[in-house]
Parts: structure tokens; C-alpha cells; sequence
């Protein structure tokens, strides 16, 4: 399997993907708002896309299809859930649906809601395993669920799902918002080494070259996975007393998201 991650460079700073067959050069794009950024790439790499995936619903995601389909004649993959939102779907989507992308490359559908009710995230069985994400899970973040979303679904995707893939899974998001995302981790948890030093990292670093990092990171940098941290904790108690000394893992990724919301 190949991956080409494509730097949109714009407001919404949009990552973009190709996952490409080595022997066939047929190519998925994920997610595509800025076709013409995916075409180009596509065309210097000798590949033929052949299908588009859509993470979920929002135009910031879906807004490059018509384009890219005028252009190459691929196929529109999506959620069953979001398709009629999404208009123009050739192949509506389920849990444990897979996708095959030429002779050689299986990805398997994820039915991960919170962000929005229907959202699919893409994962490789793999040596080096991958994970596909949209706006559900971000380098050191977790999506928001401003727009039809539901924050106890996302809950149930993350430690339901997520944290159960291998630790060597590489991540690959929608969007690359790592410094700020790393700054609520510090937030939340000021001793945390990990943060500290990738922060540090990246703080400048240019988001066409960000690190990619794996879930095993995510488990150590991401405070949406460490829900039972003591410090973690503490100082969401100090905001929120009322979820006592000991609250559950959900209530505390909930708070956790309510407070990310209007931090």
C-alpha cells in the first residue's frame, strides 16, 4: 500500500489522502476538497484514481468530489448514513465493509460516530498498520461534535474502537491542528514529557512535513485517551467539582470535550 498525504494549505487546514495499489497505480483519494491538489499528485506518482471516500458529510470534506469525479470518472464512497446528505454516492458504506483498491490493497470500513452521526474511518490491516480518521480522532485531539455530532457517541468510538487498534497503527486526520491540540493536552496535564517535547517539535514546524504519529503516541500525548491520569483528573476537577474524586472514564472525556469546545 501506498500513501500519498497531500497539505491543502488552506483555512481549514485539510489534509488529503491517496492510498494507492503498487502493482496497479489505481489510487483512492480521501476526502479530496482541493481536487486539484489530489489530480496533480495522483498524475506526478503515475497513478489513476478511481474512487473517492468521503469521511463523513461536511463540504470541507465532500466539497472536491463533483470536480474530481468530472475529472477522472471515480466512484463515490460514503457512509449509507450520509449519502443522501452527501449526493452523488455510488457505494453507500457499512461497519466491516471492505474497500479494495486495486490487486493489493483491503481497507476496512469503521462505523465511528461523534463527530457526526455517520462518519467512516478507514483502516489497514497492514504490517504497518493505518488508520484513516477524518474528523474523529486528530494528531493529539478529538473531533468536535458542533454539527449533529454527539460527544457520549465519540466516547464509545474512542475507547470502544480506537484505543483497541495496535499501538504501531499510524494516524492520519482530516485536519493537522497538533500544536494547539498538544498545548490542551499541557492544559490539562503540565508534567506530561511526551506533549512537552513534541510540542516543542512542532511548534514551527511546516504542516506539509508534520509527523505522523501512532496510536501508542496518541495513548501518551492525547488527553482524550488518558481519561484515568490522576493529574488528568485533578485539574478537570478544579473546573468541574461537582464530577467528584473518582468519576468514571466517560464522564471525564466528556468534560474534557465540553471544556476543548470554548478553550
Amino acid at each position: 500500500m501506498l500513501i500519498e498525504r497531500i497539505w491543502a494549505a488552506n483555512d481549514y487546514r485539510n489534509f488529503h489522502y491517496l492510498i494507492a495499489c503498487p502493482e496497479t497505480g489505481e489510487a483512492l483519494a480521501v476526502d479530496p476538497l482541493e481536487w486539484r491538489l489530489c489530480l496533480d499528485a495522483a498524475r506526478n506518482r503515475g497513478w489513476e484514481i478511481t474512487q473517492i471516500l468521503n469521511t463523513h458529510e461536511h463540504r470541507d470534506h465532500t466539497g472536491g468530489n463533483q470536480g474530481l469525479v468530472a475529472a477522472t470518472g471515480a466512484r463515490v464512497l460514503a457512509h449509507a448514513g450520509a449519502a443522501s446528505r452527501i449526493g452523488g454516492v455510488d457505494r453507500g458504506l457499512q461497519k466491516g465493509d471492505v474497500i479494495r483498491v486495486g490487486r493489493t490493497v483491503e481497507l476496512e470500513c469503521l462505523d465511528t460516530p461523534g463527530h457526526t452521526l455517520a462518519h467512516i474511518c478507514l483502516f489497514a490491516h497492514t504490517d504497518e498498520p493505518a488508520l484513516f480518521c477524518g474528523d474523529t480522532l486528530f494528531n493529539a485531539g478529538a473531533g468536535n461534535c458542533h454539527s449533529s455530532g454527539r460527544p457520549d457517541l465519540l466516547y464509545e468510538t474512542f475507547v470502544g474502537q480506537l484505543a483497541r487498534l495496535p499501538d504501531n497503527t499510524r494516524v492520519y486526520p482530516g485536519h493537522e491542528y497538533l500544536a494547539r491540540n498538544l498545548e490542551f493536552t499541557l492544559d490539562r496535564e503540565p508534567d506530561n514529557s511526551d506533549a512537552k517535547a513534541l510540542l516543542e517539535r512542532s511548534r514551527n514546524h511546516d504542516p506539509a512535513k508534520a509527523v505522523v504519529t501512532t496510536l501508542g503516541e496518541e495513548k501518551r500525548i492525547n488527553t482524550f485517551f488518558r481519561l484515568q491520569n490522576p493529574t488528568v483528573i485533578a485539574r478537570l476537577r478544579e473546573v468541574f467539582p461537582e464530577i467528584g474524586e473518582q468519576p468514571d472514564p466517560k464522564t471525564v472525556f466528556l468534560k474534557l470535550r465540553e471544556l476543548r469546545n470554548r478553550w
